[in-house]
């Protein structure tokens, strides 16, 4: 392995405490999506305190850096994601969020903390480096439309020739990294269908037109999306998470409102599907002599690896950790718009286990009592630091 690279792995060994106690005060101190100023200043004024160019508010809160090689090259861009989620924090640790129903329950106080120490070992070793990092901390991940898109729009891809993301992921046991060619994780939509019917009494439904049972009808109909409309072999899911009906139990409701998600991994179904909400959502609501309204909200594209990318990020985590540590990644529907940037230069997004049953650490993102085996935070800088390396030098 690379000598330089070599030094620069050890570095992150000797930096740990400190990533852990960044990590730790980031969890104290979360901020939600678009309100990340804090956390933005912290990362702009550390940036700055290492002698690296940086600018912030770049798309919004967005902070963006470039280190730059001893030597001419490529630029390969790094990315982690900065903002909370209105959780509140029900661990019983000293670094729980002390901001009431605001909690770092997805791991992004992780990736700031991880990014900022491998900002400082590249910047430390730049005048072995062959080509440029373009370090970027993007806010609003948990919201679309997101931070990634207006990130890109003021320039934070500007000359990029490669991007690489990580995600600290507690369902994948602490240390095993794990990605795929190709798509990976799936476009996410939002729908609200809005029934309007005619009210009543409820002892007499004869005279009222029941929004209640056109939206309980489609509730169901909608299923048949999936089924019976989408190839089998094509995942996707439809589902309705809020039913809104009625005022009181002897009143038939004049309006229902349905909202769900929509998830995809391919942009043809994508389509298909919006098209057949449509068509069911009016059609069983004309049937009943009532009127639905279809309001859908187009979230964030799948993420699609770069097949190239993505095999060479394999067998670099593969020479870090082991072949036993490594493994192609399933195809899962939640959503990231880190598919944003490999829409515009070929990249990969990268799972790195964060779970421990061991440590208690088992639940799932987005869990009121979520929280990092911290020994991940080591893995996830190990690795970017190589990725870069292999896409600026060459080798590792």
């Amino acid at each position: 392995m690379n000598t330089i690279l070599n030094r620069c792995l050890e570095e992150v060994d000797g930096r740990f405490a400190n990533m852990v106690a960044r990590r730790r005060m980031l969890h104290r101190f979360p901020e939600l999506s678009y309100h990340e100023e804090e956390t933005a200043k912290l990362v702009y004024d550390q940036l700055i305190s290492l002698q690296i160019e940086a600018r912030a508010k770049v798309g919004g809160n967005g902070v963006v850096g470039t280190i730059y090689g001893g030597r001419p090259g490529p630029t390969v861009a790094l990315r982690a994601d900065m903002d909370a989620l209105p959780i509140q924090d029900e661990k019983q640790c000293d670094y729980a969020s002390q901001r009431p129903g605001v909690m770092h329950a997805c791991g992004h106080d992780g990736h700031t903390a991880v990014l900022l120490e491998v900002a400082a070992i590249l910047q430390q070793y730049r005048q072995h480096l062959n080509g440029n990092v373009r370090l970027i901390f993007q806010h609003a991940e948990e919201i679309a439309p997101g931070g990634a898109k207006p990130m890109i729009e003021a320039g934070a891809l500007d000359g990029v020739d490669a991007v690489y993301g990580i995600h600290l992921w507690t369902p994948l046991p602490v240390g095993v990294v794990a990605t795929r060619p190709g798509p990976m994780m799936a476009a996410s939509d939002e729908f609200n269908i809005v029934i309007e019917g005619k009210g009543g009494h409820g002892g007499l439904p004869h005279e009222t037109v029941d929004s209640v049972l056109v939206g309980a009808e489609l509730t169901v109909s909608l299923q048949s999306i999936v089924s019976r409309s989408v190839n089998p072999v094509d995942p996707a899911v439809v589902s309705v998470g809020m039913f809104h009906a009625g005022t009181g139990f002897n009143v038939i409701a004049e309006q229902a409102s349905l909202t769900g998600t929509v998830r995809t991994f391919s942009e043809a179904t994508r389509q298909l599907i919006y098209s057949r909400l449509q068509e069911l959502a009016t059609h069983t609501a004309a049937k009943h002599g009532a009127k639905a309204t279809l309001n859908y909200k187009w979230g964030y594209p799948v993420v699609v690896n770069d097949a190239e990318e993505a095999g060479e990020a394999l067998r670099v985590a593969e020479a870090l950790f082991g072949s036993a540590m490594v493994q192609e990644a399933q195809l899962i529907m939640v959503a990231e718009d880190f598919a944003y940037y490999l829409q515009h230069v070929p990249g990969t997004f990268l799972f790195v286990g964060a779970g421990n049953e061991e440590k208690g650490i088992i639940y799932p993102h987005h869990h009121p009592r979520f929280d990092l085996d911290e020994e991940s935070l080591r893995t996830a800088a190990k690795l970017l630091i190589a990725l870069a390396f292999r896409r600026l030098n060459g080798t590792i």
